[in-house]
């Protein structure tokens, strides 16, 4: 049986080596951990000292996919100055503009529009960055990708566009009418059903979403 004080000394030092364990794989990424506290003097000295941009950490993902996730504005501003792939993926198929896309990223999504974002690009969902946007309710987002010309019909893996997921997926308030709106007037099909033969209207009636009802009415042959 282990004595109370050796048990003791056993757990400090295990306590010890996870710490150290720790701080170890933090050491491994520091341009990483730069990006995600938007330290840009120390992203400028790690890049001044060839750092490799496009290194990957243990979850696939670039030092701008990790900015971009803690929506660090100008530490993403300066990763795609010097050159960053606003395209890299990591193992789940995120990459810094899905990724600003789905989450709302207003400012980082548009630095990645102007720095050759792929507008096909799909995520784990089979969707483009519209279908996310929508479904969060991030209304200037969906205008912007919109504009950009992200396709609006786009069917990911579940079957749905960005406009049923608008519906499906939504609270059928304020945003998501806007969404809906937005979508309609950029030439969404306003019929284009799901994998079960479910319209739009039809899912808008099922939950009692009537001013987006309305909408899907006045811009569809119903």
């Amino acid at each position: 049986m282990v004595k109370p004080l050796a048990a003791i000394f056993c757990s400090v030092a295990m306590l010890a080596s996870t710490h150290a364990l720790s701080g170890t794989v933090v050491n491994q990424y520091p341009l990483h951990a730069a990006a995600e506290h938007n330290d840009v003097q120390t992203l400028e000295r790690l890049l001044s000292e060839r750092a490799e941009i496009e290194a990957r950490d243990a979850s696939g993902s670039t030092a701008l996919l990790a900015a971009t996730r803690a929506n660090a504005v100008d530490a993403a501003r300066t990763l795609i100055n010097a050159g960053g792939d606003v395209n890299a993926k990591d193992r789940i198929n995120d990459s810094a503009y899905l990724y600003a896309g789905a989450r709302g990223h207003l400012d980082i999504l548009k630095m990645t529009l102007s720095h050759n974002a792929d507008l096909q690009s799909t995520n784990r969902y089979g969707g483009t960055a519209l279908i996310p946007a929508a479904e969060r309710g991030h209304v200037e987002t969906v205008q912007t990708l919109i504009e950009a010309g992200v396709a609006v019909d786009h069917v990911n893996n579940l079957g749905w566009t960005a406009l049923l997921e608008a519906i499906i997926l939504g609270n059928g308030g304020q945003r998501h009418q806007q969404i809906v709106d937005l979508l309609l007037k950029a030439g969404a099909n306003p019929d284009l059903a799901d994998r079960e033969g479910v319209t739009p209207l039809q899912h808008a009636r099922s939950r009692g979403y009537r001013e987006i009802e309305s909408a899907l009415l006045a811009a569809g042959k119903h």
